[in-house]
């Protein structure tokens, strides 16, 4: 039997660099060995955005587009979004029930968010329960592979636990999902801290040339290093960071040209804009067309919701059985 990849995103804003390279390209290029589960999570997004609702769905769409202009293709894979499963909300209180809440209050993501995030009003049990519901986004469908950052990773241990829990409970069912690390497991933002839109440090896989090169020129680099010709530090320079991502082959030339003082930070980060926006050209092409067709994003999202809907009622039905509710 085929094994199941899933992965959600948060309809916050358009996509950024930090998705691009934390998950997608592992998704893309593993697309065509799985049956793939790829969803946008409304209510998730509701977790930290519900005093400002209005562009949840706007951002949605945004997404789905970016995701089929990347390559993403809905032949291979299940779009859909979160709130379109209803078996989902009935899935996380029956989880709910079992999950223990010291398991929801050592998860490091979310204290990180509680810190990082101090205009908003975290203090709900909708955020706090944050894990639970992606447990049940995952376990829904029984999927085996999570593509993930790594900051993802405690968030996917509480679901293996509550997945073991609940067989221990109630006999065995649910499968432990196993992570899909990509190589650029945390792609830094402008400021050095996780790329993040909610941080205000992101580079949008939309933006043009012109908002790329001035993002870039933002990002921090050696401080010590006050003229051009003064030996660099590349192992502290946001920069160089992204140097091993998009040159990874060349990184030892780029690192001996840093540290000898060859090249300045500003022609430096100008180059980098340069590769950055080079390596979006494509996907910038097939994403304005896209946005001319919108019938064609909602009649995918239509689709892929029809057909999980289907294996997510089925899980519900052998969840109420396996707990003696049905």
């Amino acid at each position: 039997m085929q094994k199941k990849m899933l992965t959600g995103f948060r309809p916050t804003g358009k996509l950024h660099l930090g998705h691009l390279h934390g998950n997608i390209k592992n998704m893309i290029q593993n697309q065509d060995k799985y049956e793939n589960f790829f969803f946008l999570v409304d209510w998730h997004a509701l977790s930290t955005e519900y005093q400002d609702t209005h562009n949840i769905k706007k951002n949605l769409i945004e997404c789905v587009i970016d995701l089929i202009a990347l390559g993403i293709n809905p032949e291979f894979t299940h779009l859909y979004r979160q709130s379109d499963i209803k078996a989902i909300p009935e899935l996380t209180l029956y989880l709910s029930m079992i999950t223990p809440m010291s398991w929801l209050e050592r998860c490091p993501t979310y204290k990180e968010q509680i810190r990082e995030l101090k205009a908003k009003d975290l203090s709900t049990l909708g955020f706090f329960s944050y894990p639970v519901l992606m447990a049940a986004d995952i376990l829904i469908v029984n999927a085996d592979i999570v593509p993930v950052g790594e900051d993802q990773l405690p968030h996917l241990e509480i679901t293996r636990e509550i997945a073991r829990r609940f067989n221990h409970l109630y006999g065995d069912y649910f499968s432990e999902p196993k992570e899909m690390l990509s190589k650029s497991t945390r792609v830094p933002g402008t400021d050095g801290r996780k790329m993040s839109k909610s941080y205000g440090n992101a580079i949008f896989l939309s933006d043009d040339r012109n908002t790329v090169k001035k993002k870039v020129r933002q990002m921090i680099t050696d401080p010590e290093r006050i003229r051009k010709t003064d030996p660099g530090h590349p192992r502290v320079c946001n920069v160089f960071a992204f140097y091993k991502i998009y040159r990874d082959r060349e990184i030892e030339s780029i690192e001996k040209r840093c540290r000898k003082g060859e090249i300045g930070c500003t022609a430096c980060k100008d180059e980098l804009a340069g590769i950055i926006s080079d390596s979006l050209e494509d996907f910038q092409e097939k994403r304005a067309r896209l946005l001319k067709d919108k019938e064609y994003v909602y009649e995918v999202l239509k689709k892929g919701s029809q057909k999980v809907n289907i294996i997510a009622s089925n899980t519900i039905s052998d969840v109420r059985k396996k707990m003696g509710i049905d």
